[in-house]
């Protein structure tokens, strides 16, 4: 059975994951390796930075040998909101988008993220709230010479005037996904598993894998 390491604590999103690619493959999670070190996402690119963290923790598998790290693949991720009358922001600082304009670290609140994208917002009237969820997923296998392999997914909408729902996290509440009028939080996870940025980049990632069978 093929082993991913996701590269990723938020819960949420191995959830996600998990449901997606589904039982035929193991997962462990940065939960599994505490001693695991914290890669600064500071690229330009989703591409970037999700090849950055898959890269970097895959080296650091490969220093430490041993059982639990023979045969492991790392998964990374990276992925946020991409709203055009924001020129594309908060895009790679969608996690962190609050606390970009006081140049702190770390990532901030879902609800601080979502007042601060209503504030940009205000003005702007709701046929002109195109936006898009993208995300990028990286897939380095731990040993000599790895090659990664990159896979994207996009998911377009527009958002809402004000959040609606309690299901799903980030700006899941504000999203309102092209040919549905509820929001993500709104759909519940198995319609949003269907057409989330990161269930198609998972759908690409997994029919590689089964050419990789083959």
């Amino acid at each position: 059975m093929k082993t991913f390491l996701i590269a990723t604590r938020n819960a949420h999103k191995v959830g996600e994951i998990r449901a997606i690619l589904g039982g035929e493959f193991q997962f462990l999670t940065l939960n599994d390796f505490p001693g695991a070190p914290a890669v600064v996402e500071d690229a330009a690119t989703f591409a970037g930075n999700a090849t950055k963290k898959a890269v970097e923790l895959a080296q650091w598998l490969a220093a430490r040998p041993g059982p639990r790290a023979a045969g492991l693949s790392v998964l990374a991720d990276d992925s946020g909101l991409e709203v055009d009358a924001l020129q594309g922001a908060p895009g790679v600082h969608s996690a962190r988008f609050a606390a970009v304009d006081h140049l702190k670290d770390g990532n901030t609140p879902d609800a601080d993220n979502n007042a601060k994208l209503l504030r940009l917002l205000r003005e702007v009237p709701a046929e002109q709230r195109a936006a898009r969820f993208r995300c990028v997923l990286a897939l380095t296998p731990v040993g000599a010479a790895p090659v990664t392999e990159l896979f994207d997914g996009a998911c377009e909408g527009r958002i809402d005037l004000a959040p609606r729902g309690q299901g799903g996290f980030g700006y899941d509440p504000l999203f309102i996904p092209h040919g549905f009028a509820q929001s993500f939080a709104e759909l519940g996870e198995a319609t949003k598993n269907q057409l989330s940025h990161r269930a198609k980049a998972l759908g690409k990632l997994q029919a590689w894998l089964g050419t990789q069978a083959t």
